[in-house]
């Protein structure tokens, strides 16, 4: 993923007004991440532990999306999947929802899929970040695979968001 900037990454939202995303957190420090082994930039808002933002390169555009992730709860401690990266984790894994977007979204309808909670789905594809022991089941495809198939369920996630 080529680096983006504070100001493109507000600009790319899509199930937010202009105002929302002008107020809301994006991270101070974006030229330390490690741009060329994501597939999309995944945070948290340490204001708001309810939300949590995405933002990719889908396209050749950059788009970006709000979240609103499910509380803790005791279903939690369950192996379950990520529905982007397929990372098997105990606890780590939650139910994110996003509006969607335009009139549908003011609406209240939203999509939901079940996200790697920190959404290092990109680093657990390539192996940067270790989850559980048998968190990435053995499969026969190569990385480049893998990494297709990741960037192919976000942009279907995505592309949920921004239809009405």
């Amino acid at each position: 993923m080529e680096p983006l900037t504070e100001q493109e990454i507000r600009a790319a939202f899509v199930n937010c007004t202009k105002g929302e995303a002008k107020r809301l957190h994006v991270p101070r420090d974006l030229t330390d991440r490690p741009w060329e082994d994501l597939d999309y930039l995944g945070w948290r808002d340490p204001q708001a532990p309810g939300r949590a933002y995405l933002a990719a390169e889908l396209d050749a555009r950059p788009v970006a999306v709000v979240l609103r992730t499910s509380g803790a709860g005791s279903w939690q401690t369950r192996r379950s999947m990520c529905s982007i990266c397929l990372t098997v984790h105990s606890g780590g894994v939650s139910l994110m929802v996003a509006p969607k977007a335009g009139k549908a979204g003011q609406q209240g309808n939203s999509v939901g899929a079940y996200l790697c909670d920190d959404l290092a789905c990109s680093l657990y594809v390539r192996g940067r970040k270790d989850a559980d022991a048998g968190a990435r089941m053995h499969e026969t495809i190569t990385l480049e695979e893998k990494i297709r198939r990741t960037v192919a369920n976000l942009a279907a996630f995505v592309a949920k968001v921004r239809t009405a």
